[in-house]
């Protein structure tokens, strides 16, 4: 399947079909698409979340954010996209309309009296969040000498998924200008998926009947996971202005997942309602055991939060040499991204309540770096992105109760002409943080 795919958007008679759930041809490939990494505030800040942390939301990025709970938050986002894919020689596009889920997380405070006169914080969260999707359906249609016309059908279904818990610690050091933070947390948690795979050959000839041929792999796997990180935030003066200086680290060492695949190579025929059904089974095998090879990913990051201004930037690296499914290399190579960003805060402490708008976060921000699939050359992943986060109540405070709608669009794509196939992708992403006191005992003086 590797040799065949490549050539299926230069070959003659290229065919491709639409589904309103189709994601990429090249999901296939490694994990499939991968689904960003990030809530929704950090992707209207074109995805950077080493240094970022933020009372609004839960970085699950970097869990050592997490230990700048204060409240109990309730943090839900989902995302759509508008594909193109477009092959050039011959000229062919397809398009594709995707609704998707991005996350869901519980995240609360966990810090004690005694811990909070020693400048402890430490908060927890809990959630659920996609790895990756594979869901493509290629036609291929061409013709053979001797045979007549062939008709071949690439299908692929799957993708990874993560339960997860995550924990950080927050210890500040000194008050005022020279206080110092340090947080280190860390997410653990159980990642499972499948992955389908799918070709059906047919051959067409006026006066001989072939049989049909259908080689299926579908593997089910699952298994444990950790990832860690580190921030150090301090007070800093740029320009005569005070502002906040965070540095961030994140990252996960190679792992190996527990897979179990079912192989089929079988011939099948269609009865007298178009239905499919087995003619011989060439070759079967069930439960094969095998192991799945996760890359590392490191990435680095810093944020400067001045009165009005924030500004970061992170470099991410993936290695993905060392993937391997069932042993087994794929079209992959490594892979890093740098992304830049900017929020905006109007208000000041003298600004009016009823000044709606001077209460809205705008950001702004933008990603570069090779993706990670590689079929024939490697394609640049770029994007610029926008965000905004409305106050949904009245007064927003990290030690208060309150509802924000977090809101982002980007804009990108992978591949140029030169790489044969480009892919243009407007995503829109809407994600709703709910902050309260829950868990925690009231008291009265």
């Amino acid at each position: 399947m590797n040799k065949f795919l490549p050539v299926l958007f230069v070959a003659c008679g290229l065919q491709l079909t639409s589904n309103a759930q189709e994601i990429s041809p090249y999901s296939r490939y490694g994990l499939g698409d991968i689904s960003p990494n990030r809530n929704i505030l950090s992707r209207g800040m074109g995805g950077i979340a080493a240094g970022v942390m933020d009372y609004q939301s839960i970085n699950f990025t970097n869990p050592a954010a997490l230990g700048g709970i204060y409240n109990t938050i309730f943090d839900i986002g989902a995302e759509a996209d508008s594909r193109t894919l477009k092959s050039f020689n011959p000229a062919k596009k397809f398009t594709s309309n995707n609704a998707l889920f991005s996350y869901l997380q519980l995240g609360f405070p966990l810090t004690t009296k005694r811990m909070e006169k020693k400048g402890v914080n430490w908060g927890m969260t809990f959630g659920l969040k996609p790895v990756s999707r594979i869901d493509y359906n290629i036609e291929k249609r061409e013709r053979l000498t001797g045979v007549d016309s062939v008709f071949t059908l690439y299908n692929g279904t799957g993708g990874i998924n993560q339960i997860f818990a995550g924990t950080g610690f927050q210890f500040t050091e000194g008050t005022g200008f020279s206080k110092k933070v340090f947080r280190v947390g860390a997410n653990f948690g159980y990642m499972f998926g499948t992955k389908n795979y799918n070709t059906k050959i047919i051959l067409v000839n006026d006066t001989v009947d072939y049989y049909r041929s259908n080689s299926a792999n579908n593997t089910h796997f699952g298994g444990l996971f950790i990832n860690g990180g580190f921030q150090f935030e301090d007070s800093v003066r740029i320009g005569g202005k005070k502002g906040n200086l965070k540095l961030g680290l994140y990252g996960n060492f190679q792992q190996r997942v527990n897979a179990k695949q079912d192989v089929v190579r079988e011939t099948f025929s269609f009865d007298a309602n178009g239905n499919a059904y087995r003619v011989d089974s060439i070759y079967e095998q069930k439960n094969a055991k095998g192991t799945i090879v996760f890359p590392s990913t490191v990435g680095v990051g810093f944020t400067y939060q001045g009165p009005n201004w924030t500004y970061g930037a992170d470099f991410e690296f993936t290695n993905w040499s060392n993937y391997t499914f069932y042993r087994q290399t794929d079209a992959v190579q490594n892979s890093w991204v740098a992304r830049v960003g900017t929020e905006y805060f109007p208000a000041t402490k003298k600004t009016s309540a009823k000044k709606y708008f001077s209460f809205v976060r705008y950001r702004a921000g933008a990603f570069y770096g090779p993706d990670y699939v590689k079929v024939t050359e490697s394609r640049p992943n770029y994007g610029v992105t926008l965000g905004a986060s409305f106050p949904l109540t009245r007064r927003v405070g990290y030690a208060g109760e309150y509802v924000v709608l977090h809101t982002g669009v980007e804009i990108g794509g992978r591949g140029t002409k030169n790489s044969g196939v480009s892919e243009n992708l407007v995503k829109y992403s809407v994600g709703i943080s709910m902050n309260a006191k829950w868990f925690q005992k009231q008291k009265y003086y």
